[in-house]
């Protein structure tokens, strides 16, 4: 897969971005979890693999952004980004926190 930059974007276009792909993982974490309680394990690990790949898509804008601003380039602060950063950062919790849950609920099942 072709890595993604968002060297033509604007700094809001970026952040929607940000806020795109961490929005679409949350939403399928929070349905995994749904699922499991559902007895639908299988669905319920299928969508926290979805998951990961939309936070590694988050995950790349977040690191380019980070290079970047290494590099001198400084970023312009602005409440929507703020609110994308919290969006993703947010999202990785989580990620680790229903990564957790879902193997301790499955051996309480078992």
């Amino acid at each position: 897969m072709e890595k993604k930059t968002f060297e033509d974007l604007t700094e809001e276009q970026v952040s929607f971005q940000l806020i795109l792909h961490s929005g679409n993982a949350r939403s399928k974490l929070l349905q995994s979890l749904k699922r499991f309680r559902e007895s639908q394990e299988e669905e319920a690990f299928q969508l926290m693999k979805e998951a990961e790949d939309d936070l590694r898509n988050a995950h790349d804008i977040h690191f380019q952004m980070i290079q970047q601003e290494a590099s001198g380039e400084v970023t312009k602060f602005s409440l929507l980004l703020m609110h994308a950063e919290d969006h993703f950062m947010s999202t990785m919790t989580i990620k680790e926190l229903v990564g957790e849950l879902l193997p301790l609920f499955q051996s309480f099942k078992q």
